[in-house]
Order: structure tokens, then sequence, then C-alpha cells
């Protein structure tokens, strides 16, 4: 009797950490052979506008597991019209292969919702779960209780401590507008990538029109940040108009300004690398603090804004001594846009259209109480940018 591995998925794009898991649950499970399975439509969540079509989708599936040991690349779901759920996929592979013993791949969130999935009684009669497990103490308990569950409905379930390069493809997608994914990406598809136009690589977006720039910039947010940013868009702009700045920067500085803030601190740090940026010893250990710099190094890059834009998405975050018009339009409008809801925030919106610099330095004040309170440790940049303002005799707030 043969061992055969399931391993589907959307892989859009595949990527090393796909690729790695595969290798290894081979070697793990001693599989014959493993078959991986781009699907057509996903039953738990739509493909994004714009992703490759699933021919597209099935050649960089080819190209990314040509180099693993056993892989067949299979169109079974592909074939098949409509959403791919997996119990329909498992119990046609089981007709192919009667005599073998089927382990079907997934990872820890798939595994944690796996008894919400379409027929997956189904599943469990026909196939071995194989977890790929990241080592998370938080997860350990829930999936120990559902491993409890299904043992209790007589199956078993094999778990495998993934050792594998951890990158969801909704980050590689980013990175692969920010031109910084190929070390996540096997060999050969980022190039075929780039080849293809795929995820916005075709397209120049220096300098769009607002009404173009939004909806990227939209896609590339998490979906709980995008309320905030436009809310400080329409904030830098109200702020620009009441003190003569330039609208259109603040509006473009307002959209951008946490561009890259949807990436981990190992993503922000992989791209300050790619960028050729050195970094002082506050941001090497403190990486969640570099989406200002990064999202400036994109917006330049990336997206052609000019230096004052530049400028007032790096210093957005920490501050920084000399900052100017923009610079503090863009920070207090981060700080207090209508979405903020914190002690102290009204006051905040009251000051920031009566006195910038006091609401500056109240904004930093706040900044350092919570820190404070956290027992974090303040960015010299911004300690020095308190004492800037404190030399020019704003302390009023």
């Amino acid at each position: 009797m043969g061992r055969i591995g399931i391993y589907g998925g959307t892989f859009n794009p595949p990527h090393m950490g796909h690729v790695q898991g595969a290798a290894f649950a081979v070697q793990a499970l001693g599989l014959d052979r493993i078959l991986v399975m781009p699907n057509r439509e996903a039953p738990h969540k739509s493909l994004p506008k714009g992703s490759p079509t699933p021919e597209d989708r099935l050649e960089m599936v080819r190209i990314a597991f040509s180099s693993v040991e056993r892989a067949e690349v299979s169109d079974l779901e592909l074939k098949r019209e409509g959403r791919s759920y997996t119990a329909d996929t498992v119990a046609e592979l089981k007709k192919q292969y009667p005599g073998d013993e089927l382990f079907l791949l997934m990872g820890t969130d798939m595994f944690l919702s796996f008894l919400t999935w379409y027929h997956p009684e189904r599943i469990l009669a026909n196939a071995t779960l194989s977890v790929m497990c990241r080592g998370d103490r938080d997860e350990e308990a829930r999936i120990l209780a559902q491993e409890k569950v299904i043992g209790d409905m007589g199956y078993r379930v094999c778990r495998l401590q993934n050792p594998v390069v951890e990158i969801s493809s909704t980050d590689l997608r980013r990175m692969v507008l920010f031109g910084c994914a190929d070390s996540f990406l096997p060999e050969g598809l980022g190039g075929w990538i780039r080849e293809k136009g795929f995820y916005e690589t075709a397209s120049d977006c220096k300098n769009l029109p607002m009404e173009n720039l939004e909806p990227l910039v939209i896609r590339l947010l998490n979906p709980n940040r995008v309320n905030h940013v436009l809310g400080c868009r329409d904030t830098a702009v109200a702020l620009a108009k009441r003190y003569g700045a330039n609208v259109r920067d603040a509006a473009r500085a307002g959209i951008l300004h946490d561009i890259t803030k949807a990436l981990d601190g190992q993503l922000q740090l992989t791209l300050c690398a790619e960028y050729g940026i050195i970094l002082d010893h506050f941001s090497q250990h403190y990486p969640k603090t570099l989406h200002a710099l990064t999202g400036s190094l994109v917006a330049e890059r990336i997206f052609g804004e000019n230096e004052a834009v530049v400028q007032a998405i790096r210093n957005h975050t920490t501050g920084a001594p000399d900052m100017n018009l923009l610079d503090k339009i863009i920070y207090v409008a981060d700080y207090m846009e209508p979405n903020r809801d914190f002690p102290g925030v009204e006051r905040l919106r009251e000051l920031a259209f009566r006195d910038l610099d006091e609401a500056l330095y109240l904004g930093l004040s706040m900044t350092l109480d919570h820190l404070a309170d956290q027992g974090a440790e303040l960015s010299p940049e911004t300690a020095r940018t308190m004492q800037w303002l404190e030399a020019r005799g704003t302390a009023k707030a």
C-alpha cells in the first residue's frame, strides 16, 4: 500500500514555505508521492482582484515545485467548475487510489477551522489529516482540543512541526510589488512573475492620480487599517487647508503613510535589507516601529512621491527635530483622525486646529506616557523631537 500526500491551495503565488513544507512532508510521512493541487475557487475566500488565471497559477506551481522529490502537480480541481471542495477531491482520489493511504496536508489555521468545512466527516473517512504546526505556544491548547474532538470521532491526526519559511501569500504579494520578494520565491518564479506582469509588476505606480492610487493602496492594507488611513488622509487635508500647506502632498502622504504597516517585524527588516538600509540599534530591536521608514522608502521608490511626502511619511511615527509643516500635519493627523478613540483624543483634536506645535507636543507626550506604561523603550528620535520642541518653548500642551 502506497502513501500519498494531498497538498492543495490557491498558491497565489506559491512560495518557499509551500515548497519546503511539501519537501518536509514527503520525508516526515514517508510519502511515495505528493499531489500538489491548485484550486479553481476556494470555498472560504475569493481571489483578490487581478489575480492570475487558474491556468497561470498551475504553471506557477509547476515552476515552484519542480525541485521537490516525488511531487506531482495535479489539475484535478482546476478541471472542476465552481468552488473546490476538499471533500469531493479526497473522495475522487480515494476512488483513483483505493489501495493507498491518503494524507491531507494543511496549516494550523485550516486545521482549527476544519470542522466547519463542507462535509468534514467525508474527508476524515478518506484521508488522515496531517497538520503543519508552527510551534506557536498560544495555539497549542486549541490544537490539542481539536485533535481530541477528531479523535473522539474515531479518526487520528498526524502533527508535523513545520520548520519552514513563514510568510502568507497576501504578504508575499505585497513584497512582490515592493520589489523585495525574490528571497521568498522558488528559483525562476520571480522572473516569470515579472515577465507576465502579475501582482502589479507590469504597472507603473509612480505619480499615480489619486483616483488610481487610493484603490491600489487599499488592496495593500489590512482591512482593519483602511478606515484609519482614509481618516488620516481627510484630516491631513483639513489641517493643510487650515495652515496653508500643500493640500495635494498632505493627501498623498496621508493615504500612503501606513503603506507597509501590514508587514510584520521580520518582513520590515527584510525590506530594509533589500533596499540597502543600515539600521540603528533601536530599529533592529524594535522592528515593528519600522513601517514609517519602510513606508517612506516604498513611497519614494515604488510610487515616485516627492521628497516632502517621503519625509512626512518617514517622520510620522517617531517625529524628528526640525519637522516642517507637512511633517507636523501628518504626525498629528495620524494620531487624532476620526477613527481614533482614546482618553485625551478630543483635546488633541481641538488643539490641532488651534496650535499645531502644541498638538504635536501633546501627541509626543501621550506616546511617552503610553510607552512608560508598557515598559517599552522610547525612540531616540522621539526624545530628540521633544527636546527640540521644548527648546522652542513648545511645552504648554
